[in-house]
């Protein structure tokens, strides 16, 4: 599409339809291309839109290609639309990232400028290019290289990477912090020894994974930050210290001048940063600013041009006068019980008396309710006092985008259900 003038989206099948028909209709777009698998679902977005672009299967477009020349590049300007990344929608409604044509070059200064790759070397993502990050530091990143990109159609299991990797042997592998723990619970980890670099995404590294991942593999993991609005990733931590510095050809500067143990908001500038928002021109304005993006979360001064991530603005509350991240308390709390819970998310919500409080909702593993309850109340009674949660709800199922990502809003709000059940009962 890029090649031929056009503006590609790349969209998650796995959004709610809702939402789908949501992009559908605020895209204006023209053709839209899905599997065989998919058309139903798209031609039942099309209906809830009014109408929309016209659809194209796999199976469809294959025989157009027969008998057909190769076509010329269309030239374009540095700064025109090439592409659109989708927000993952962990605050709302995902929002579509407009990036120019100079992003998709702009996207390898991780790749090559701190991974040395080059075109001996074999990309690997578990996630798919809908997502930034598989998007610019797999196949942007990878092609630009010249290396190998290995693309899967199936989902990520940890035994589909361990899978793939076996049959492929990629030498880098770009993986979720999620799925990163899914393969050390199922003990796979090991089996992954032969890639040399492993780059983590999405959401913060708990230390304790990648403590773990080491004793494995024998090999640390790269955690990266990086944005839809980034595409590749901006800052990254190389020792596991909790410091993250610049990747090559960033710029950073402060929205508000920090103080103290106060976080802030920076701004961020590369060539990859996107234009704006389409048909968000308030979200626009309050996040771009002459070539810059200012990301939703927060930041603590480490000096010498480094920062300390405290989550985003709305992860942060004051307890007995200090600040917590809700993000930090998940990540101390399932180091000390990840054998016995499968996952576990925090959210802050205000008491009776309106003081800041901290709720924790767990999923235990099959068949170690009584062994996960026992080992999370042991992990929060070792917490210092102000971050302790003081409600325990256990679930079925944490919500999370089709990303990966936790939800906490909706956290609150099950919190929320919860409370007028028991007022019920």
């Amino acid at each position: 599409v890029i090649w031929a003038g056009g503006v590609a989206v790349g969209l998650n099948s796995r959004l709610f339809e809702r939402e789908l028909s949501g992009i559908v209709r605020e895209s204006g777009a023209r053709l839209a291309w899905c599997t065989s698998e998919t058309v139903e679902l798209f031609e039942r977005c099309l209906e809830a839109a009014g109408g929309g672009p016209e659809l194209v299967t796999e199976a469809e477009f294959e025989p157009l290609l027969d008998d057909q020349t190769p076509a010329q590049a269309v030239e374009r300007d540095a700064d025109d639309p090439a592409f659109w990344i989708y927000t993952s929608g962990t605050t709302g409604l995902p929002k579509g990232a407009i990036h120019a044509q100079r992003c998709v070059l702009a996207s390898t200064d991780i790749a090559a400028g701190v991974l040395g790759a080059g075109p001996e070397d074999r990309f690997y993502s578990s996630s798919k290019l809908f997502f930034a990050y598989a998007h610019a530091n797999s196949l942007c990143a990878g092609l630009r290289s010249g290396a190998t990109v290995i693309l899967d159609r199936q989902w990520a299991t940890p035994e589909r990477v361990v899978e793939t990797v076996a049959r492929h042997q990629p030498s880098a592998a770009f993986i979720v912090p999620t799925l990163y723990l899914k393969l050390l619970q199922a003990g796979l980890a090991s089996q992954l020894k032969a890639v040399r670099h492993f780059v983590s995404a999405g959401e913060k590294l708990p230390a304790a994974i990648r403590s773990a991942w080491l004793e494995a593999t024998g090999r640390g993991i790269l955690d990266g930050y990086g944005t839809s609005e980034t595409n590749f990733l901006m800052l990254y931590d190389p020792d596991g210290s909790g410091v993250l510095r610049p990747s090559p050809r960033v710029e950073l500067s402060w929205r508000e001048t920090p103080s103290g143990e106060t976080p802030s908001r920076i701004w961020i500038r590369h060539p990859s940063t996107a234009l704006g928002y389409w048909q968000r021109p308030e979200a626009t304005t309050g996040c771009f600013s002459s070539g810059r993006f200012s990301p939703g979360d927060l930041f603590l001064d480490a000096g010498d041009g480094r920062l300390e991530i405290r989550g985003r603005q709305d992860d942060l509350l004051k307890i007995a006068g200090q600040w917590v991240s809700v993000a930090d308390v998940d990540h101390a709390l399932i180091a000390d019980c990840r054998e016995f819970v499968q996952e576990l998310g925090t959210a802050p919500f205000e008491s009776r008396d309106g003081l800041n409080m901290i709720a924790v909702f767990a999923v235990a593993k099959d068949g170690l309710h009584e062994r996960a309850a026992a080992a999370l109340d042991a992990a929060i009674e070792a917490l210092p006092r102000q971050r302790r949660p003081r409600e325990t709800h256990w679930v079925d199922a944490l919500p999370r985008t089709p990303t990966g990502k936790l939800q906490r809003n909706k956290l609150i709000g099950m919190r929320t259900a919860d409370h007028e059940q028991m007022l019920l009962d």
